[in-house]
């Protein structure tokens, strides 16, 4: 064994981002006398003979002593960055930044064995960078790392770190498995799913239907950012699918499921015959039944067409009312602020936007916010009707008492309903409210169909088990990752804390955790955009939210989902921030 060449050590070292039992035995014959800790592909010393140094960088990035105990420190490395964490006495090196927006890492939340980011609370694993929670799609990389002499030295891929991006294996397709996994739906949850079914081993058919003509997407951009390019905010590209194997069916709808018959109609004539099969369709956005709301500029903002449309309409002389005071809703308001519309009414049913989900007090600062920026609010209203200007398009609204408001567009943003029609009298049982309820592997009735996403009324894991249909992105992912591994057999549990942002006029918003609340305590000032608020129920603090706070949101966050609880006394308390301490109290 002394003579295996490393030429053959290198290119076994790269089957897996995780170190090999026969590469622990072999280590030590090739390798110098030194502490070495991390994880990398290339777990191996390979000497400048065998390795191509141009695909490396290596350097001591710190003293060994600069990093310590639940610690996370960001150095540079090359033109790059990495992420030093120590914990449980060892030391891990992985790419410095989020894989989703970017966020500097270091200053996310370490919890047991991941660090959450402190932006939209995507988690990575510290030990093999794998993404464990979302949103995003790609895993961090993960450096060797050496300690020799109180230096740390790291050496990592030259292009891991210009990426700080990596996708994690997967198994090829293989034409003799005849096993058929259908996918219905094309936003995030569906994306996660079929992806991890590769990841995880499958090597069937797998199809992912599609009803907008496109690739999966960044749905959060459609109401923050609507002049976004498509092409850029697609997860990933047409070559991608095909390389592993996954048919893509663009533009394309289900319209029947025959649970008996195990198939799927679709709105192009095609069936599909399936083994399992994972609904993950999302929602409509909801106009309000009201005469006009069919009229030419009354919108509403669900999908990328519907961004797309409404953006080509804004103008800065345009007159705008948004109905509804939804996070859609402001967001929508927002936006066209920003792109110079100087008449932007909001139309809202409540006092105050939020309320039943932020509170009045945190709702209110906003609407204060929002009428400083130039926007008009009128409350306890709504519409009655839109009124035509005579060319189809809406020129006037009629609100509740009568009165009316010139509009040239019209925005909706006043909820949505579930896209699951299409189930009706197929096995699988819808609620009234057309959900679906599923056990806590995401299992609907029928067994061999799993649901998720928006439209799935499941257990929530960091409120008691006790079920609710939650519209969050990160949740969709992280759906689409729990359906696929148990579609395999895999028998995992839904264990994810529902987390939730938005950005309006730069003010960044954080919420973790679900449940209804009868108090709050606030912690800084909410009027001036710098505070916690943690909601309870009784004694219990069921969410938090924050703003110019991070990463309190996700430290809240990774202490749920270690399956504790934060009480009154928790933070009410002289130190309000004690409670963070739980979260390496393992």
């Amino acid at each position: 064994m002394k003579f295996l060449s490393l030429k053959l050590l290198e290119s076994l070292s790269k089957c897996s981002t995780r170190r090999s039992p026969f590469l622990n035995v072999l280590t030590p014959l090739i390798a110098p006398t030194t502490h070495t800790m991390g994880c990398s592909t290339s777990k191996v010393e390979v000497s400048r003979s065998t390795a191509k140094d141009e695909e490396y960088v290596e350097g001591v990035v710190c003293q060994d002593s600069d990093v310590g105990e639940n610690e996370m420190k960001s150095f540079e490395l090359g033109e790059g960055r990495v992420l030093l964490v120590r914990q449980k006495g060892k030391l891990s090196a992985l790419g410095a930044k989020c894989t989703h927006y970017g966020a500097p890492l270091a200053a996310g939340a370490l919890g047991d064995g991941r660090v959450r980011c402190q932006w939209h609370g995507a988690c990575f694993n510290i030990l093999t960078g794998d993404i464990e929670d979302f949103p995003g799609m790609d895993s961090l990389p993960c450096y060797q790392v050496t300690v020799e002499n109180n230096s740390v030295k790291v050496r990592a891929k030259r292009s891991e770190l210009e990426t700080n991006k990596r996708v994690k294996s997967m198994t090829k397709r293989n034409p003799a498995e005849s096993q058929h996994i259908v996918v219905i739906g094309g936003g995030p949850s569906g994306a996660i799913c079929v992806e991890t079914l590769r990841q995880e081993g499958f090597a069937g058919q797998i199809t992912l239907v599609c009803k907008e003509n496109c690739l999966p997407y960044d749905r959060v951009l459609v109401s923050k950012a609507m002049d976004f390019d498509l092409s850029k905010a697609q997860f990933r590209t047409e070559q991608f699918y095909k390389d592993h194997g996954i048919d893509v069916l663009k533009g394309v709808k289900a319209t029947g499921v025959n649970t008996t018959q195990k198939s799927v109609n679709l709105s192009n004539g095609a069936v599909l015959t399936y083994d399992k099969l994972y609904i993950a369709t999302g929602m409509k956005a909801n106009k309000v039944a009201i005469p006009g709301a069919d009229l030419q500029n009354v919108v509403v903002l669900r999908n990328y067409e519907h961004s797309k449309a409404t953006n080509a309409l804004i103008r800065p002389d345009l007159k705008v009312v948004v109905l509804g005071s939804s996070f859609v809703a402001l967001e929508a308001a927002a936006y066209c602020v920003e792109k110079g519309v100087k008449d932007v009414t909001i139309v809202a049913r409540g006092s105050v936007p939020f309320k039943p989900f932020l509170g009045e007090v945190v709702g209110g600062a906003f609407k204060a916010f929002f009428q400083e920026k130039g926007v008009k609010f009128i409350s306890n209203s709504g519409l009655s009707k839109c009124l035509d200007d005579g060319t189809g398009k809406v020129g006037k609204v009629e609100l509740k008492d009568g009165s009316t408001l010139e509009a040239d567009l019209v925005i909706m943003g006043v909820g949505s309903s579930c896209l699951t029609d299409f189930l009706k009298g197929s096995g699988v049982e819808l609620r009234p409210d057309g959900t679906v309820e599923v056990n806590e592997f995401l299992q609907s009735n029928s067994p061999n169909v799993y649901v998720g996403g928006d439209i799935a009324y499941a257990p929530v894991w960091s409120h008691h088990g006790h079920k609710a249909a939650i519209g969050h992105y990160p949740l969709a992912h992280y759906h689409g990752k729990i359906a696929a591994l148990n579609i395999l057999g895999k028998g995992r549990r839904l264990q994810a804390v529902p987390y939730f942002w938005t950005k309006l006029f730069g003010k960044s918003l954080r919420y973790a955790g679900h449940g209804k609340f009868s108090d709050v305590v606030y912690i800084g000032d909410v009027d001036k955009f710098k505070f916690v608020a943690f909601y309870l129920d009784g004694d219990e603090v069921v969410a938090a939210a924050s703003v110019g706070w991070d990463p309190v949101v996700s430290q809240f966050a990774e202490v749920l989902a270690l399956g504790k609880t934060l009480t009154r006394k928790d933070v009410e308390n002289e130190d309000k921030f004690t409670w963070t301490k739980l979260l390496q109290s393992t």
